[in-house]
C-alpha cells in the first residue's frame, strides 16, 4: 500500500479542491454500533509488517516509542491492547470520539480496519516507558480508596485493562492525560466514553478527580512490559526526527 502520509496527502488536496471541511468527511454513528465494528473488526489477522509501516506516521507525534509526550498532549499507545487502539481509532473515524488532530490520519481513503488491526498489533508489541509523570502525591490515600471501589472493576487492580471489554490499560500512563481524559468525560467532551463510567465520574468532585488520577499514575505495568532505560525502537531509528516534545527524564 502507499505510504500513509501520502495518502493523506491526496485525500487533503481532494477535499481541499471539492470546497469539503474535514469535519464534513467523517460519518456519525452510534456507540453500539462501533463497538460490535470494533469487535468485527478484532478478528481480523493482523499484519505486522503493514503495521510497522503505517506506525511511522503515527510515531511523528506518539513518538517512534510509542510513549507520546510526558506533558500529556499525546498519550503513551504502546502496549496498550490491540483491542483498545482498534476501537479508539475507529470511533475517530466514525465521528464517534471528537480528536480533530488525528481525524485527517483516520479518514477511511487513508487508513481502513485492516490499518486499525495492523497498527494495533505493532503497538501492542512495543515495550511502555520506563518513567511516567505522575501528580503531587499529597491525596493519596483518598485516591486509592476511590480507585479500589470505583476504577479497579473495570480497569483491573493494577490498572491492566481488560482486552475482551475493551477497558484501557491506565498503568504507566501519564498523569497530564489521563486527567484531562476524566474531564473531559465529567463535561461531556469524550463521547465515546464508557456510560457507566460517565456516571461515575459525574459523582466525583474536583478533589476526587485529582487524588484518584494521582494514583492511577502511580500503578506500574509489570517488569515484562516496561522498556529499559535508554532503549530507541530501532525500526524507526533512521527513518526520521520526530517532535523532540517527549523528554526522557
Amino acid at each position: 500500500m502507499a505510504e500513509p502520509y501520502l495518502k493523506f496527502a491526496a485525500a487533503l488536496v481532494s477535499i481541499i479542491i471539492s470546497g469539503v471541511g474535514m469535519a464534513d468527511q467523517v460519518p456519525k454513528s452510534d456507540a453500539d454500533t462501533n463497538r460490535k465494528e470494533a469487535e468485527q473488526a478484532s478478528t481480523l489477522t493482523p499484519d505486522m509488517e503493514n503495521g510497522r509501516k503505517v506506525f511511522k506516521t503515527c510515531a511523528l507525534c506518539h513518538s517512534p516509542e510509542g510513549w507520546g509526550t510526558k506533558d500529556g498532549t499525546t498519550p503513551e499507545i504502546a502496549g496498550q491492547h490491540s483491542t483498545v487502539i482498534i476501537k479508539q481509532l475507529m470511533d475517530i473515524q466514525r465521528g464517534n470520539r471528537d480528536n480533530p488532530t488525528m481525524v485527517p490520519f483516520t479518514m477511511p481513503m487513508v487508513l481502513n480496519n485492516q490499518d486499525f488491526v495492523d497498527i494495533a498489533a505493532y503497538v501492542e508489541q512495543l515495550k511502555m516507558a520506563p518513567t511516567n509523570l505522575m501528580g503531587s502525591g499529597k491525596n493519596l490515600k483518598l485516591g486509592k480508596e476511590i480507585y479500589a471501589k470505583e476504577c479497579a472493576k473495570c480497569h483491573g487492580k493494577n490498572g491492566e485493562g481488560d482486552a475482551k471489554e475493551f477497558y484501557p490499560k491506565i498503568h504507566g500512563q501519564n498523569y497530564n492525560y489521563l486527567l484531562r481524559q476524566m474531564l473531559w468525560i465529567k463535561h461531556g467532551k469524550r463521547r465515546n466514553a464508557n456510560r457507566k463510567m460517565i456516571k461515575q465520574v459525574n459523582r466525583f468532585s474536583d478533589e476526587d478527580l485529582m487524588a484518584v488520577i494521582d494514583y492511577s499514575s502511580r500503578l506500574r505495568p509489570s517488569t515484562s512490559e516496561v522498556a529499559k532505560e535508554g532503549w530507541t525502537n530501532k525500526d524507526f531509528s533512521n527513518s526520521f526526527k520526530y517532535s523532540p516534545k517527549y523528554e526522557k527524564k
